[in-house]
């Protein structure tokens, strides 16, 4: 069944990027949740991706109809709670990651995965534009099983459709070592529109996101 609503769902379907642990369900964005006091917290869960700079994901998802939440952060490295610049060094094997809240009466971890395959460029192994290391590596981290299988059909079905030209790398694994990123990295295209970087690269992929939108709009 998890198949059939992917399918579904995705047949509708640049510069250089240069904490403390937290839980994956803490926190909300009060500017993005609108009364915020009615959701069901039973029907709030949590994803965590990665594809390129955070600032790049965060800027998309914060715009996609049922998030609640994005937080910038690292994951899945050799260390836990590591700094930004120990990150760049290459040398903790994090990956920048988002990690997404969002309230599933609204959206949809299969919607949130219709909309990763797009952004991003999945067959480029550890680099996205002129951003290069493992820390840009394409990912998707599940929580549980049912995130696991959705993941693995949600890669099938995007290679069945072909989005990109040349295989897809994106690793599928279990969330480990996850922690937030600074606080200077949250939200950092809202705060930092005229920032070369957002300009040229987050900006285009904004709009790519906005397109697509636009374009596949659901009634």
């Amino acid at each position: 069944m998890l198949k059939n609503v992917f399918i579904f769902i995705i047949s509708i379907g640049f510069l250089s990027c240069g904490s403390k642990n937290s839980s994956l369900v803490e926190g909300t964005n009060k500017k993005n949740m609108e009364n915020s006091n009615q959701i069901d917290p039973t029907k709030v869960d949590t994803c965590v991706l990665g594809g390129g700079c955070f600032w790049c994901l965060d800027a998309v998802y914060r715009r996609l109809p049922g998030v609640l939440n994005v937080v910038s952060g690292y994951s899945n490295g050799k260390i836990a709670n590591p700094t930004y610049r120990e990150v760049c060094s290459g040398y903790t094997g994090c990956v920048e990651v988002v990690k997404i809240m969002f309230d599933t009466t609204k959206t949809s971890f299969a919607e949130i995965l219709t909309v990763f395959w797009r952004i991003h460029n999945p067959t480029t192994l550890n680099k996205q534009g002129n951003d290069e290391g493992t820390q840009y590596r394409s990912g998707i981290y599940y929580r549980n099983n049912e995130q696991k299988e959705l993941a693995l059909y949600s890669l099938k079905a995007a290679e069945d459709a072909k989005l990109w030209d040349g295989k897809i790398v994106t690793e599928i694994l279990p969330v480990e070592k996850y922690s937030d990123a600074e606080d200077y990295h949250q939200n950092y295209f809202e705060i930092n529109p005229d920032q070369p970087y957002c300009i040229y690269v987050v900006g285009e992929k904004v709009k790519k996101f906005e397109e697509y939108m636009k374009k596949y709009k659901r009634d």
